[in-house]
């Protein structure tokens, strides 16, 4: 609840970009911030999610001024989509705080928290042309895997990561 918010501040300018919000748990509404927070803890546990989900672990990147830099989404398990296109952990850095290294460092914590949950490989998945996010993965010790091409031809660039 500290970083209300700032919270408010990442979330806002995420909406002014326009892009996509990545990982999906930061379009949730957060202007009932308290709802918002427990709904994310509710999920960790597996409580009030729809039948055909998984648990699902949140964690936000503040840096020392604390501010909120990124987020990140960890799956606990894998669905047949999730093995597909989603994979175990997404991630995503504020634009303004993009090529300074935070989705590397997000993507390595976040690799200690999976191992944390006994996920010991480890699916992380992008876009075909999302050149920053394979990057960050192969610099986590990504290990490509078959792509996954959707139902409207883009093409998932799909990689494990044995802890």
């Amino acid at each position: 609840m500290e970083y209300e918010s700032e919270y408010l501040f990442f979330y806002q300018e995420w909406k002014e970009s326009g892009e996509d919000m990545v990982p999906w748990v930061i379009s949730k509404d957060p202007s009932n911030f308290q709802e918002m927070v427990i709904s994310l803890l509710d999920s960790e546990q597996g409580k009030n999610i729809p039948s055909n989900w998984v648990p699902d672990s949140t964690f936000w990147l503040v840096n020392e001024d604390k501010r909120v830099i990124g987020a990140v989404n960890i799956r606990h398990r894998l669905t047949d989509k999730l093995f597909n296109c989603g994979g175990h952990i997404g991630y995503g850095i504020r634009p303004s705080e993009r090529r300074k290294g935070y989705a590397t460092k997000l993507l390595s914590l976040s690799l200690e928290k999976a191992r944390e949950l006994s996920i010991l490989k480890v699916l992380v998945v992008c876009d075909e042309d999302n050149t920053g996010s394979k990057k960050t993965i192969l610099n986590n010790g990504g290990i490509s895997d078959t792509d996954f091409i959707e139902e409207d031809g883009n093409i998932v660039k799909r990689y494990w990561i044995i802890l």
